[in-house]
């Protein structure tokens, strides 16, 4: 990362801070050269707090940090996008967000890591991890199965079955996924990858 622009905001630059995963926005605070490296050498999010005239480190009374796990800069370098994995709610309200009502967004990826977990920890009663240990035939199946009943239920005028039908078609696929070690971030690169050649 080049060298940050401090004297454009008189020692302040904006830093956006998202969701590692979700890459939903979190909230946005502001960082002088000191927050800065703070940030980088203790590895959780510090701010300049412009209230108080001091640094801050998010989560210092909480317990909810923000653990850093990537920093970038934009083309000026003058603003900053830090990607985090938050230890619990960000806002002051609560919510995930300091912007929004935590919608369901980009929970997939959420989905993903717990399926990712209780498989790797081999979890003995999850249900999860028992599909993955019979192997691809099965999960296979599980995926054909809810397909047909996604199919059946998309005949019929029930909203509720439908989308619950759906969401077991994504979750079983998942398990698919995590089977043939394919994440799902590498199927949105198949899907952009072909809306760039359409377009």
């Amino acid at each position: 990362m080049n060298k940050i622009n401090f004297k454009k905001g008189n020692g302040l630059v904006p830093a956006v801070i998202q969701d590692n995963t979700t890459l939903q926005v979190l909230m946005v605070g502001f960082m002088n050269e000191e927050a800065l490296e703070k940030t980088r050498n203790e590895g959780k999010v510090t701010f300049f707090s412009r209230s108080k005239n001091r640094l801050w480190t998010k989560g210092e009374t909480s317990g909810n940090y923000l653990i850093v796990k990537e920093i970038t800069a934009d083309c000026d370098n003058d603003s900053l996008l830090i990607k985090v994995d938050p230890a619990g709610p960000v806002c002051h309200t609560g919510n995930t967000s300091c912007f929004s009502d935590d919608s369901a967004k980009g929970f997939l990826y959420k989905l993903e890591q717990i399926i990712y977990k209780r498989i790797d920890e081999n979890v003995q009663d999850s249900y999860t991890n028992n599909i993955f240990r019979e192997g691809i035939n099965k999960a296979a199946q599980k995926v054909g199965e809810e397909a047909v009943e996604l199919i059946i239920e998309a005949k019929d005028n029930n909203i509720d079955l439908f989308k619950n039908e759906a969401a077991d078609l994504l979750y079983h696929l998942l398990i698919l996924l995590k089977i043939k070690d394919v994440s799902l971030s590498e199927i949105e690169d198949v899907l952009m990858n072909r809306h760039q050649l359409i377009t």
